[in-house]
């Protein structure tokens, strides 16, 4: 009985540890399920510190080329919700973006990544800033793992074109899910 239980355990351990393997995930050591005001906006009304969070990102499928990473609220009261990141051509050998790589003038990406256009109307990370008195919205952090080195798309490309071009070329993607209400 004892053999039957410690070989159970082991297949257990080891059929969990295969599956884990092979499965792309996206962490955000210092976000919870609630934005703190680091990562809130710096204007419409919105007083945060606009500072984009740590994120790393694990066994990434084989075969990618490089890593774009996107932050989206679609719960924007716009009718298309709202772009608050979009970074790609993140280099292959590239696992994570340091916190607040998303402030331009830090220049703390990742080489040779580009930090595209978002709904603000400029690049870089812009926070949460949802309308005062809405219910919380829904910001999620996705990591695209791409079939391509680069998307031969500019800072200038409207957010919406390089999400066509992320979901064309995504061999796998990984999403964490944060909220913000004020």
């Amino acid at each position: 009985m004892r053999r039957i239980l410690l070989f159970a355990a082991i297949m257990v351990f080891f059929c969990a540890g295969v599956v884990d393997a092979g499965e792309f995930t996206l962490r955000a050591p210092g976000l919870q399920g609630q934005l703190t005001i680091a990562q809130v906006f710096n204007g419409f009304g919105c007083a945060g510190e606009n500072i984009s969070p740590l994120l790393k990102w694990s066994n990434a499928p084989k075969g990618a080329k490089s890593f774009a990473v996107t932050v989206y609220d679609m719960d924007a009261p716009t009718g298309s919700g709202w772009w608050h990141w979009v970074i790609f051509n993140i280099p292959a050998n590239v696992n994570e973006l340091k916190e607040d790589a998303g402030n331009i003038g830090k220049n703390l990406a990742p080489r040779g990544s580009v930090q595209g256009m978002t709904d603000f109307g400029r690049p870089g990370f812009g926070g949460a800033c949802p309308p005062a008195g809405d219910k919380a919205h829904r910001y999620i952090f996705t990591v695209y793992a791409l079939n391509v080195a680069e998307l031969g798309l500019d800072a200038k490309t409207p957010p919406a074109m390089v999400g066509f071009f992320l979901h064309q070329d995504a061999i796998a993607k990984a999403s964490v899910i944060s909220y913000y209400k004020r």
